[in-house]
């Protein structure tokens, strides 16, 4: 035992569910031993934890543009006529969408090495 170079003993309790998944990828990556294969993942892994309320809140705004978009479409094919307010709405709605879009992209995780 004094000839190895890792001398920190790790132990964690796995379900039997998570314990056929680590079985499973451990056979799929071809590595030889396990203890390799988990100090690998502990370097090189990522770990993913992300938070999707953000896209909750687009889904809600979206919702609401989109049904503004359509009574102003109802409002034009009973008229027949697109009406200078309509256009600026229209335009507004879409620079919301925009705005809405930046704000969800700027909100993903990032994958920092």
């Amino acid at each position: 035992m004094s000839n190895r170079t890792r001398t920190n003993e790790l132990k964690f309790f796995l379900s039997d569910d998570e314990q056929y998944i680590l079985n499973r990828k451990y056979e799929q990556s071809g590595m030889r031993s396990k203890s390799a294969f988990i100090r690998r993942l502990i370097l090189y892994g990522y770990v993913y934890d992300v938070d999707y309320s953000h896209l909750r809140e687009c889904n809600t705004i979206l919702a609401r543009i989109s049904n503004n978009i359509n009574q102003i479409t109802k409002r034009a094919n009973a008229t027949g006529h697109l009406y200078g307010d309509d256009i600026k709405e229209l335009k507004e709605l879409m620079n919301k969408i925009w705005d809405t879009q930046k704000s969800m992209l700027s909100k993903q995780p990032s994958i920092k090495q």
